[in-house]
Order: C-alpha cells, then sequence, then structure tokens
C-alpha cells in the first residue's frame, strides 16, 4: 500500500498503527484506541482527515459539460462555474454505478471524485466527444478540514474572503502562503471544507493547519469516526449501503438511486442520461425498497440485555453489516449500518425496507443478537439526516 501526501504527519500522530488499505494507499482508522474524541473534535471543535485516495478526474473540452450530464444523474445546467454537486451515476437499467462530488472548475472544466475507479467508463461514453479525460488522482492531495471552528482556523490563515465561500462552492486561494483550492464540501453533514494541494505542500500545508488549530484543539481523525458522523447525517457508503452494480452478480444486490432517497439528486426531466429510462419506468411501477432512518428503543434493548444478566450495550464504533428488519415478525428488509450516537444520545440506523412500512413512525424491530443468540428489538422510523445542523450551510 502506498503512503498519501500526509503520511509523515498521520503516521507520527497514528498512536494506534490501526490502518486499513483505500484504494491501494494507507489510510487510518482511528489515531487513538478510542474513535469518541476524534468523533467529537468534527461535532464541537475541528478535525483533520486525508481525504487523498479518492479518485480523482479532471474532464475538459469543448464537449465537457455534454459528457458530464450525460453520465450523472444531476442536471449540471442548474449550477454555475465555481459550483459544485453531489451526483450518482447509473449502468443502463437505472442501477447506481456509484457516486462523487463533480465541481466545474471553469467554462469547459470539470472535477469528478470517486471511491471507485471510474475512467474507463467516463472514456466509455466520451465516444465521438471534443472533450479529454484525465486521471489526477495523484497529482493532488487532499484534506478534509471539518468542524464547526474549521472555517475560524482558515481565516487566520488566508486574506481571501472565507465568510463568503457559499456551500457547495469553491475558489483558488492561497492558504499560509500555499496555493489550494478550497471547497465547501465534506462528508461529514458538519461545516467543514476539503482542501486540494499539490502532494509536494502536503506536509507544509498540514503543519500550518495544525499550528493554528492548536487554540482549537484541532484533532486529525479516521474511518471510524468519519462514519459515525456520516450516518448521523444520512450519508450513504458504497460497499455498506448500496453495493456498485458492477461488483456484484445478482440483481437483488444492486439498488436505484430512488430507492436509496437520492430522488432529489436524480433530474428525469433533463436531456438524456445514462440509465434515464429505466429510473422513469421504476418511478412509475413503484418502487421495490425505500431507504428510512431507524431510531432504536434503548427500554427495548436493555430488557433483552436483562435477560442474561447483563447490562444494556451499546456500539462504540459503528457497524456496517446487513441485519434483518421485522413488522409484527414478518422481514421487511435490512439496516445497511447503525451507530450511538455520542451527540444525540440515541442508538440509529440506516435501512432499506419495504415502501409500504416506511411511514415516519411506523414502529418496527431489528435484529439483535446476545450471546449468539437472535432478539428483536423495538425501532421506529424517524426522518433523516439525524443531525442536520445550521452551520453546515451557513
Amino acid at each position: 500500500m502506498k503512503p498519501t501526501p500526509f503520511h509523515p504527519r498521520t503516521s507520527e500522530l497514528l498512536d494506534s498503527y490501526d490502518w486499513n488499505e483505500w484504494s491501494g494507499w494507507l489510510s487510518a482508522n482511528v489515531y487513538d484506541l478510542n474513535p469518541t474524541h476524534e468523533y467529537l473534535a468534527i461535532r464541537t471543535s475541528c478535525g483533520v482527515f486525508d481525504t487523498s485516495p479518492l479518485y480523482k478526474y479532471q474532464i475538459q473540452g469543448r464537449d465537457a459539460l455534454k459528457l458530464i450530464n450525460r453520465v450523472i444523474t444531476q442536471d449540471v445546467t442548474r449550477y454555475a462555474v465555481g459550483k459544485s454537486m453531489y451526483s450518482p451515476w447509473c449502468d443502463d437499467k437505472g442501477k447506481i454505478i456509484d457516486d462523487g462530488i463533480v465541481a466545474w472548475v471553469d467554462d469547459n472544466s470539470f472535477r469528478m471524485t470517486t471511491a471507485e475507479p471510474t475512467l474507463f467508463w467516463l472514456e466509455d461514453n466520451a465516444i465521438n466527444l471534443d472533450v479529454s479525460i484525465e486521471d489526477i488522482t495523484e497529482a493532488y492531495a487532499i484534506m478534509a478540514f471539518q468542524g464547526p471552528y474549521s472555517r475560524e482556523v482558515l481565516k487566520r490563515l488566508t486574506k481571501a474572503d472565507v465568510n463568503g465561500l457559499k456551500y457547495f462552492s469553491l475558489m483558488d486561494i492561497e492558504l499560509a502562503g500555499i496555493p489550494i483550492t478550497l471547497s465547501r464540501t465534506g462528508f461529514t453533514g458538519d461545516m467543514g471544507y476539503e482542501l486540494w494541494v499539490e502532494p509536494d505542500k502536503a506536509v507544509a500545508l498540514w503543519d500550518a493547519i495544525f499550528e493554528v488549530g492548536q487554540d482549537y484543539r484541532i484533532r486529525p481523525f479516521g474511518d471510524y469516526a468519519l462514519d459515525i458522523a456520516r450516518i448521523e447525517a444520512g450519508l450513504l457508503l458504497a460497499k455498506v449501503d448500496f453495493n456498485s452494480s458492477t461488483k456484484v452478480m445478482y440483481e437483488h444486490e444492486k439498488s436505484t438511486p430512488l430507492e436509496l432517497g437520492l430522488s432529489w439528486a436524480v433530474k428525469l426531466g433533463k436531456d438524456y442520461f445514462v440509465g434515464q429510462k429505466a429510473l422513469i419506468k421504476d418511478k412509475k411501477v413503484g418502487l421495490k425498497w425505500n431507504t428510512v432512518g431507524l431510531e432504536v428503543d434503548l427500554k427495548s434493548l436493555e430488557s433483552i440485555y436483562a435477560k442474561y444478566g447483563m447490562p444494556l450495550s451499546l456500539p462504540y464504533r459503528s457497524w456496517g453489516e446487513a441485519v434483518p428488519v421485522y413488522s409484527q415478525g414478518k422481514l421487511i428488509g435490512k439496516a445497511t449500518s447503525g451507530t450511538w450516537s455520542p451527540m444525540l444520545k440515541k442508538y440509529i440506523a440506516i435501512a432499506r425496507i419495504k415502501p409500504q412500512y416506511a411511514k415516519l413512525g411506523n414502529q418496527i424491530e431489528m435484529e439483535v443478537t446476545v450471546d449468539a443468540e437472535r432478539h428483536n428489538a423495538k425501532a421506529k422510523i424517524v426522518k433523516m439526516p439525524f443531525f442536520n445542523p445550521s452551520r453546515k450551510m451557513s
């Protein structure tokens, strides 16, 4: 596995030495032995996450806009230069391949970040178009700088109008004299930014951020803390909450963006995009699944543990395996990820269930296992995101 440009600093701070592999790169799971402190930095101060392993593509040329609008479900023409947008993209059957952020850099240039390699698919859709597609994954390091005090740190390092940078917008600035692209985006559901920097300047950027950030109790955070935050924010994770249609064999393993609750990012009325006809048909026929939030009843869960003479046990970190969900003993779907929320003091989960059971407030059950025995804990369907602070967009 390759070290990212920030590795000289992340490796020094990783007391747990708990790494994972992310697209061939080393990525930190947790810096301390418990992710709670890192999570709290995201929610109460500010934290840094190394996002460099994301695949990054530069799409430019006379037909760049046409290509982007062909492959994603969003309508790029609703946006403007200097804006970013979240979007899924689908195969011909309307099944989600991946999702990511598309940034409109200038008139004929876009940047796309993806979790899975997407170059060949973009090239297949670019046939007969005047456009170039370049893999720039190793040309930039990315630092996700998240938390309610992230803006205050940035303001002390630049003369640029950071206050004026709106949600999902980007601009080129100098931070502590280092040229970067600053993007008002992130995967935590909180106030935050993503900083694009050339690899040879990554360590200097890290040092500048941390020097000022010490006044705000800055911390690096890893995948475990990020996963708690993104579940609270109702953000879906590939390979956990959905599968790429290119990575699985069977139809029941695939999902459409509509089934995943992403209809707001699917503009069926725009000009042609890949999977459009299939999605229009699915919407008319009716969806097979709805994606919802669950809140597990703690008294119900406590009573299950009490049968064993055990105190209530809650997950100190998130989980991401399929867990059956029932209504009056009947299987109606599955929870795909869940966590104890330290901020909300609730046990929450993201689930995919049959539409007739998906009404807000409905009482259902989620399976729990204690000492190899399975039980059903009470839960109710709630609105997502679970946590949605106003500062996220301010």
